[in-house]
């Protein structure tokens, strides 16, 4: 399974020193939305910049306007873009045609998705699906959510969760056959992040393995 270390509220000088930390445990690294909402193209521009080497997520969440944002994320030296599930099959359908045009990653956020929609976004298997557990809402269970949502996803070959992603329930995402697992503030906010991102991804495994 690959690590996924998120970077957010913070400045782009603070995410830098972030990276330099975590990049030799972290498999990609996920440049946060409010990271992205503070300093605009300019986040991904000096990140690329200062890591030409590593896999770069820009959570842009887009859920309009997706030939626009796609093309300015990926020019600006993102790997991965995210659109949300919510959005029109049409939005994500532009998705991934841009990304097809540059060779390029996307990710479809399940985050408040209904089954109902997640059954209908089968089409987008070469794309990256996001089991998310909304970090405003700490009455649901990261467990509870798994299970609810994986029978909906057996058409994608690449499966990531976030939101609650901790080292006591790596197993179980293990055994749902999770190929990403996404980690926020249980990295960042850690007084040695190096060695929580090390713990992390030795509870993974599989440094080198495509995903």
């Amino acid at each position: 399974m690959k690590l996924q270390v998120a970077i957010d509220r913070v400045t782009i000088e603070k995410a830098i020193e972030i990276i330099e930390e975590v990049k030799d445990y972290a498999d990609i690294i996920e440049i946060g939305t409010s990271l992205i909402k503070d300093f605009g193209l300019e986040s991904i521009r000096r990140i690329r910049e200062k890591f030409p080497e590593i896999i770069i997520l820009a959570d842009i969440k887009t859920v309009d306007e997706a030939e626009y944002e796609f093309e300015a994320i990926y020019n600006a030296g993102a790997d991965i873009a995210t659109v949300l599930g919510a959005a029109s099959l049409e939005t994500i359908r532009i998705c991934k045609k841009v990304a097809n045009k540059y060779k390029k990653d996307y990710l479809i956020d399940l985050i408040e998705v209904s089954k109902e929609k997640q059954e209908t976004l089968s089409e987008f298997s070469d794309g990256i699906i996001c089991v998310h557990m909304p970090s405003d809402n700490d009455e649901k269970d990261l467990e509870e959510l798994i299970n609810s949502t994986i029978n909906n996803l057996k058409s994608f070959n690449r499966l990531a969760v976030a939101g609650g992603v901790k080292k006591d329930n790596i197993d179980i995402i293990k055994k749902s056959n999770f190929h990403i697992a996404i980690v926020g503030g249980a990295i960042t906010k850690a007084e040695d992040m190096k060695k929580e991102a090390k713990e992390f991804k030795e509870l993974m495994g599989d440094k080198n393995g495509s995903f």
